[in-house]
Protein backbone atom coordinates (compact mmCIF):
# COMPACT_ATOMS: atom_id res chain seq x y z
CA UNK A 1 0.00 0.00 0.00
CA UNK A 2 1.41 3.34 -1.06
CA UNK A 3 1.11 6.22 1.42
CA UNK A 4 1.65 9.83 0.32
CA UNK A 5 2.05 12.63 2.87
CA UNK A 6 0.09 15.78 2.01
CA UNK A 7 0.91 18.75 4.26
CA UNK A 8 -1.96 21.02 5.30
CA UNK A 9 -2.40 24.11 7.47
CA UNK A 10 0.60 24.83 9.72
CA UNK A 11 1.54 21.31 10.76
CA UNK A 12 -1.17 18.80 9.76
CA UNK A 13 -0.56 15.74 7.64
CA UNK A 14 -3.24 14.30 5.37
CA UNK A 15 -2.49 10.88 3.91
CA UNK A 16 -3.43 9.70 0.43
CA UNK A 17 -3.41 5.91 0.10
CA UNK A 18 -3.40 3.64 -2.93
CA UNK A 19 -3.86 -0.11 -2.95
CA UNK A 20 -1.83 -1.20 -5.96
CA UNK A 21 -3.67 -4.48 -6.50
CA UNK A 22 -7.12 -2.94 -6.81
CA UNK A 23 -6.36 0.65 -7.72
CA UNK A 24 -8.52 1.89 -4.85
CA UNK A 25 -7.52 5.30 -3.51
CA UNK A 26 -8.20 6.60 -0.03
CA UNK A 27 -7.47 9.61 2.12
CA UNK A 28 -7.02 9.80 5.89
CA UNK A 29 -8.20 12.87 7.82
CA UNK A 30 -8.65 15.41 5.02
CA UNK A 31 -8.94 18.62 7.00
CA UNK A 32 -8.67 20.55 3.73
CA UNK A 33 -9.98 19.32 0.38
CA UNK A 34 -7.81 21.51 -1.88
CA UNK A 35 -4.38 19.87 -1.38
CA UNK A 36 -5.97 16.42 -1.65
CA UNK A 37 -7.65 17.31 -4.95
CA UNK A 38 -4.37 18.73 -6.25
CA UNK A 39 -2.50 15.52 -5.36
CA UNK A 40 -5.16 13.31 -6.93
CA UNK A 41 -5.24 15.35 -10.13
CA UNK A 42 -1.46 15.35 -10.38
CA UNK A 43 -1.46 11.56 -10.22
CA UNK A 44 -4.61 11.00 -12.28
CA UNK A 45 -6.36 9.18 -9.42
CA UNK A 46 -9.99 9.18 -8.33
CA UNK A 47 -10.89 8.91 -4.65
CA UNK A 48 -12.89 5.92 -3.40
CA UNK A 49 -12.51 6.01 0.42
CA UNK A 50 -12.30 8.70 3.11
CA UNK A 51 -11.05 7.49 6.52
CA UNK A 52 -11.64 9.72 9.55
CA UNK A 53 -10.02 9.18 12.96
CA UNK A 54 -11.91 11.83 14.95
CA UNK A 55 -14.26 14.77 14.66
CA UNK A 56 -11.94 17.80 14.90
CA UNK A 57 -12.33 20.15 11.97
CA UNK A 58 -8.65 20.09 11.00
CA UNK A 59 -9.17 16.36 10.30
CA UNK A 60 -12.64 16.33 8.68
CA UNK A 61 -13.02 19.82 7.21
CA UNK A 62 -12.59 18.70 3.60
CA UNK A 63 -14.44 15.39 3.82
CA UNK A 64 -17.87 16.55 2.64
CA UNK A 65 -16.42 18.35 -0.39
CA UNK A 66 -14.32 15.33 -1.35
CA UNK A 67 -17.27 12.98 -0.90
CA UNK A 68 -19.45 15.12 -3.14
CA UNK A 69 -16.77 15.48 -5.81
CA UNK A 70 -15.68 11.82 -6.01
CA UNK A 71 -18.65 9.97 -4.49
CA UNK A 72 -16.23 8.38 -2.08
CA UNK A 73 -17.33 6.33 0.92
CA UNK A 74 -16.76 8.00 4.30
CA UNK A 75 -15.52 5.66 7.05
CA UNK A 76 -15.44 6.68 10.71
CA UNK A 77 -16.44 6.00 14.28
CA UNK A 78 -19.98 4.92 15.09
CA UNK A 79 -19.62 6.85 18.35
CA UNK A 80 -19.06 10.07 16.40
CA UNK A 81 -21.93 9.68 13.94
CA UNK A 82 -23.71 12.60 15.59
CA UNK A 83 -20.85 15.01 14.90
CA UNK A 84 -19.21 13.75 11.71
CA UNK A 85 -21.52 14.49 8.78
CA UNK A 86 -21.87 12.09 5.89
CA UNK A 87 -20.60 8.87 7.47
CA UNK A 88 -21.34 5.85 5.26
CA UNK A 89 -19.46 3.15 7.17
CA UNK A 90 -19.64 3.31 10.98
CA UNK A 91 -17.18 1.26 12.98
CA UNK A 92 -16.22 0.40 16.55
CA UNK A 93 -13.46 -1.37 18.39
CA UNK A 94 -12.35 -4.61 16.75
CA UNK A 95 -14.31 -4.02 13.55
CA UNK A 96 -12.59 -4.44 10.21
CA UNK A 97 -13.02 -2.49 7.02
CA UNK A 98 -11.90 -3.44 3.51
CA UNK A 99 -9.92 -1.13 1.23
CA UNK A 100 -9.22 -2.91 -2.04
CA UNK A 101 -7.04 -5.90 -1.19
CA UNK A 102 -6.19 -4.39 2.20
CA UNK A 103 -8.09 -4.82 5.47
CA UNK A 104 -7.87 -2.40 8.37
CA UNK A 105 -8.61 -3.29 11.96
CA UNK A 106 -10.21 -0.53 13.99
CA UNK A 107 -9.01 0.37 17.48
CA UNK A 108 -11.17 2.58 19.68
CA UNK A 109 -8.62 4.90 21.31
CA UNK A 110 -10.41 7.49 23.49
CA UNK A 111 -8.47 10.18 25.27
CA UNK A 112 -7.89 13.04 22.85
CA UNK A 113 -11.59 12.77 21.98
CA UNK A 114 -14.18 10.35 23.28
CA UNK A 115 -14.89 8.77 19.89
CA UNK A 116 -11.36 8.63 18.47
CA UNK A 117 -10.42 5.55 16.43
CA UNK A 118 -7.22 4.36 14.75
CA UNK A 119 -6.87 2.26 11.60
CA UNK A 120 -4.29 -0.55 11.51
CA UNK A 121 -3.67 -2.13 8.10
CA UNK A 122 -2.18 -5.35 9.39
CA UNK A 123 -0.75 -6.82 6.17
CA UNK A 124 0.85 -3.49 5.28
CA UNK A 125 1.95 -2.94 8.92
CA UNK A 126 0.64 0.60 8.74
CA UNK A 127 -1.15 2.51 11.49
CA UNK A 128 -3.06 5.77 11.14
CA UNK A 129 -3.20 7.05 14.69
CA UNK A 130 -4.73 10.50 14.23
CA UNK A 131 -4.07 12.61 17.32
CA UNK A 132 -3.80 9.73 19.81
CA UNK A 133 -0.19 8.64 19.26
CA UNK A 134 2.35 11.11 17.91
CA UNK A 135 6.00 10.63 17.20
CA UNK A 136 7.54 11.13 20.68
CA UNK A 137 4.21 12.27 22.08
CA UNK A 138 0.46 11.84 22.43
CA UNK A 139 -2.60 14.04 22.04
CA UNK A 140 -4.02 16.40 24.62
CA UNK A 141 -6.87 15.04 26.70
CA UNK A 142 -9.72 17.21 25.46
CA UNK A 143 -12.54 14.73 26.11
CA UNK A 144 -11.01 11.74 27.86
CA UNK A 145 -9.24 10.80 31.07
CA UNK A 146 -5.62 9.83 31.70
CA UNK A 147 -6.77 6.25 32.32
CA UNK A 148 -8.52 6.11 28.94
CA UNK A 149 -5.54 7.52 27.07
CA UNK A 150 -3.08 5.25 28.87
CA UNK A 151 -5.21 2.23 27.91
CA UNK A 152 -5.41 3.48 24.32
CA UNK A 153 -1.65 3.92 24.06
CA UNK A 154 -1.00 0.49 25.55
CA UNK A 155 -3.21 -1.03 22.85
CA UNK A 156 -1.27 0.71 20.11
CA UNK A 157 2.16 -0.07 21.55
CA UNK A 158 1.24 -3.78 21.43
CA UNK A 159 1.37 -3.72 17.62
CA UNK A 160 4.39 -5.08 15.78
CA UNK A 161 7.62 -3.11 16.16
CA UNK A 162 7.87 -2.68 12.40
CA UNK A 163 4.42 -1.09 12.11
CA UNK A 164 4.78 2.32 10.48
CA UNK A 165 2.95 5.08 12.37
CA UNK A 166 1.33 7.93 10.45
CA UNK A 167 0.02 10.55 12.88
CA UNK A 168 -1.93 13.76 12.42
CA UNK A 169 0.75 16.41 12.95
CA UNK A 170 4.42 17.27 12.57
CA UNK A 171 5.09 17.69 16.28
CA UNK A 172 8.15 15.44 16.63
CA UNK A 173 10.80 18.05 17.36
CA UNK A 174 8.81 19.87 20.04
CA UNK A 175 7.65 16.58 21.54
CA UNK A 176 11.24 15.43 21.68
CA UNK A 177 12.40 18.51 23.54
CA UNK A 178 9.88 17.67 26.24
CA UNK A 179 10.77 13.97 26.19
CA UNK A 180 14.38 14.79 27.01
CA UNK A 181 13.28 16.53 30.21
CA UNK A 182 11.58 13.37 31.56
CA UNK A 183 13.84 10.71 30.03
CA UNK A 184 17.27 12.39 29.91
CA UNK A 185 19.36 9.22 30.01
CA UNK A 186 17.68 7.51 27.06
CA UNK A 187 20.39 7.03 24.40
CA UNK A 188 17.84 6.01 21.75
CA UNK A 189 15.94 9.25 22.35
CA UNK A 190 19.07 11.36 21.95
CA UNK A 191 19.89 9.59 18.70
CA UNK A 192 16.33 10.03 17.45
CA UNK A 193 16.48 13.75 18.18
CA UNK A 194 19.67 14.08 16.16
CA UNK A 195 17.93 12.41 13.23
CA UNK A 196 14.87 14.62 13.66
CA UNK A 197 16.97 17.78 13.73
CA UNK A 198 18.65 16.78 10.47
CA UNK A 199 15.32 16.05 8.80
CA UNK A 200 13.74 19.33 9.88
CA UNK A 201 16.83 21.26 8.81
CA UNK A 202 16.09 19.96 5.29
CA UNK A 203 12.36 20.66 5.76
CA UNK A 204 11.61 16.95 5.51
CA UNK A 205 8.92 15.12 7.49
CA UNK A 206 9.80 13.05 10.54
CA UNK A 207 6.84 10.78 9.78
CA UNK A 208 6.41 7.84 9.57
CA UNK A 209 7.89 6.62 12.79
CA UNK A 210 7.50 3.00 13.92
CA UNK A 211 5.97 1.33 16.94
CA UNK A 212 9.40 -0.06 17.81
CA UNK A 213 10.93 3.41 17.76
CA UNK A 214 8.12 4.82 19.88
CA UNK A 215 8.40 2.00 22.41
CA UNK A 216 12.07 2.95 22.88
CA UNK A 217 11.78 6.75 22.84
CA UNK A 218 8.25 8.02 23.54
CA UNK A 219 7.80 8.74 27.27
CA UNK A 220 4.02 8.50 27.00
CA UNK A 221 4.36 4.84 26.03
CA UNK A 222 6.82 4.28 28.86
CA UNK A 223 4.94 5.43 31.96
CA UNK A 224 5.57 1.95 33.37
CA UNK A 225 9.33 2.17 32.74
CA UNK A 226 11.41 2.48 35.95
CA UNK A 227 13.77 4.94 34.29
CA UNK A 228 11.01 7.38 33.38
CA UNK A 229 9.36 6.96 36.77
CA UNK A 230 12.63 7.67 38.56
CA UNK A 231 13.40 10.72 36.41
CA UNK A 232 10.15 12.41 37.46
CA UNK A 233 10.30 11.32 41.09
CA UNK A 234 7.52 8.71 40.89
CA UNK A 235 9.36 5.40 41.25
CA UNK A 236 6.92 2.56 41.85
CA UNK A 237 3.82 4.69 41.31
CA UNK A 238 0.87 3.27 39.34
CA UNK A 239 1.54 3.66 35.63
CA UNK A 240 -1.65 5.64 35.01
CA UNK A 241 -0.60 8.18 37.64
CA UNK A 242 2.82 8.49 36.02
CA UNK A 243 1.15 8.97 32.64
CA UNK A 244 -1.14 11.65 34.07
CA UNK A 245 1.86 13.52 35.50
CA UNK A 246 3.71 13.30 32.17
CA UNK A 247 0.68 14.70 30.36
CA UNK A 248 0.28 17.47 32.96
CA UNK A 249 3.91 18.46 32.53
CA UNK A 250 3.65 18.44 28.74
CA UNK A 251 0.55 20.65 28.87
CA UNK A 252 2.60 23.30 30.68
CA UNK A 253 5.89 22.77 28.86
CA UNK A 254 7.35 25.77 27.07
CA UNK A 255 10.50 24.51 25.44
Amino acid sequence: MEVILVPAFADNYIYVLRDAASGKVGVVDPGDAAPVQAELERRGWSLTHIFLTHHHDDHIGGAEELKARYRASVVGARADAHRIPGLDVMLGDGDRTVFGEQTARVFTVPGHTSGHIAFWFEAAETLFSGDTLFSLGCGRLFEGTPAQMWDSLQNLRSLTDSTRVYCGHEYTQSNGRFALTVDPDNAALHQRMEEVAALRERNQPTIPTTIGMERRTNPFLRADDPGVQSAIGMSGAPSVEVFAELRRRKDHFRG
